[in-house]
């Protein structure tokens, strides 16, 4: 079948590189790859009862954090999603998560999300990974549109998105199922060319 259309971003435009590292303006905090050091790490965050109650996948051995990390390569090789390890500007320790859940290069849209490990809540760490990553989809990549759910319950979430220029459009109701029930969700997004 033919696509009418051309695509935002050309296939293969994101995969013929490697995944990069994303210094935040100010160089606080630094994205970077998941490494296979990381997979204790990353057990130890899906312990947290605060990643366990907004994130409906949780990573419970070392070997699902192995596995994770792997998929996170895989899904940059296939252009499907994008995951980087939040950590200091100096190479420290591990922060928290930042990702594009999900890419759409024919429509130039994608998913955002995050979490932040206990020690860097509060910090302003989130919302300034999420604008280093918001500045390299939007302005380097090429991306129109990026998207940012949350759930309504969850303000701490809310507060980053509107931080970082993410618009609060509407409420999609009961659009996602957590463990304690089903969750009326805010929809966010920000646009190339938004402040």
């Amino acid at each position: 079948m033919t696509i009418a259309i051309t695509p935002a971003i050309p296939a293969g435009a994101i995969s013929a590189s490697a995944q990069p590292l994303l210094p935040s303006h100010g160089s606080e905090v630094l994205l970077r790859p998941w490494e296979a050091d990381d997979a204790p790490v990353l057990q130890r965050a899906f312990q947290d009862p605060s990643i366990q109650r907004w994130h409906t996948h949780h990573v419970t051995s070392r070997e699902e954090a192995q596995e994770w990390i792997t998929a996170s390569h895989r899904s940059w090789q296939r252009e499907r999603a994008a995951q980087w390890a939040i950590t200091r500007a100096g190479g420290g320790e591990v922060l928290g998560r930042m990702a594009l859940r999900w890419m759409d290069l024919l429509h130039g849209l994608a998913e955002c999300a995050y979490w932040v490990l206990p020690n860097a809540r509060g910090t302003g760490v989130a919302p300034r990974a999420l604008a280093t990553l918001a500045t390299w989809a939007l302005d380097e990549v090429g991306f129109h549109r990026l998207e940012l759910a949350h759930s309504v319950d969850n303000e701490a979430s809310c507060r980053v998105a509107t931080k970082t220029g993410f618009v609060l459009e509407g409420t999609r109701r009961s659009a996602h199922l957590q463990l304690d029930g089903r969750h009326d969700m805010h929809l966010h997004a920000r646009l190339q060319g938004d402040a």
